[in-house]
């Protein structure tokens, strides 16, 4: 499930939006030419059905939850009780409609949801899993998994995802996502700051953190994103991490539970 009670990114709305858009499109030219959606995918026991299955209910639960809060209340009582089991079986639901019924579902869901991100105040809260959330992490958030879901699909077919700068988005959340990523496995957060510095698809750098902090993160903006998206664990990247506590953070990083 995803963790959505993190630090607001400094992203301008429409910006973030149409990438939001892009990358559902991205997705789609893929998935739409693909007759057999039963190939499987790196998430076990999910084949690309269940992939797409997990976008369209997660696009479904966001839009729920802000237009009917009261109502989505049902789904994070379930979402309590089921535990993780629940975006399985959620998934396996989804898996078991014809492919043009899903993709039907997915497309018109995820527009429905850009749609209702658009023609809300970004700073309107509406309810989540574990927090309330706003249309300005949720916007990102919901890129971020977009883009990771498509990777497995992407990966499942053996064909490469090309970097884009739409990657910047989610690179912000895997350096916001930090703390998650150490309380996730019973560790304190470093005090010392890091300095992250990511090289972006066109060769410019997306940098965080002091110019002076002696722990660094360094490498393909696209590595990092794998890495805190847990699509490629740390050793099958090129990052370089400079200090014990960032290595730690490598091995530990994600944006999600």
């Amino acid at each position: 499930m995803v963790n959505y009670n993190l630090a607001v990114p400094d992203v301008d709305d429409a910006d973030v939006l149409s990438a939001l858009v892009a990358e559902g499109d991205e997705l789609d030219a893929l998935v739409s030419a693909m007759n057999d959606w039963s190939v499987p995918t790196p998430a076990s026991g999910w084949t690309i059905a269940h992939q797409m299955a997990h976008l369209a209910w997660a696009d479904a639960n966001a839009l729920s939850a802000l237009r009917t809060p009261d109502a989505f209340g049902a789904e994070l009582k379930r979402a309590e009780a089921e535990g993780s089991g629940c975006a399985d079986k959620a998934a396996a639901a989804g898996a078991a409609l014809s492919r043009s019924a899903l993709l039907d579902e997915w497309r018109a869901g995820r527009a429905e949801l850009a749609a209702a991100l658009r023609d809300t105040s970004w700073d309107h809260a509406f309810p989540w899993y574990m927090s309330e959330v706003t249309p300005a992490p949720m916007t990102p958030l919901r890129l971020m998994e977009t883009w990771a879901h498509g990777q497995d699909v992407f990966d499942a077919v053996g064909v490469t995802h090309p970097p884009t700068e739409r990657l910047q988005h989610v690179a912000s959340l895997g350096v916001l996502g930090r703390a998650l990523s150490f309380a996730a496995v019973g560790l304190a957060e470093p005090a010392a700051p890091f300095r992250i510095e990511l090289t972006a698809p066109d060769g410019r750098i997306w940098a965080w953190g002091p110019e002076d902090a002696a722990q660094r993160v360094e490498g393909g903006a696209d590595d990092f994103c794998l890495c805190v998206t847990r699509r490629r664990p740390w050793s099958e990247t090129d990052l370089t991490a400079t200090g014990e506590d960032p290595r730690k953070w490598l091995e530990v990083a994600r944006v999600f539970l």
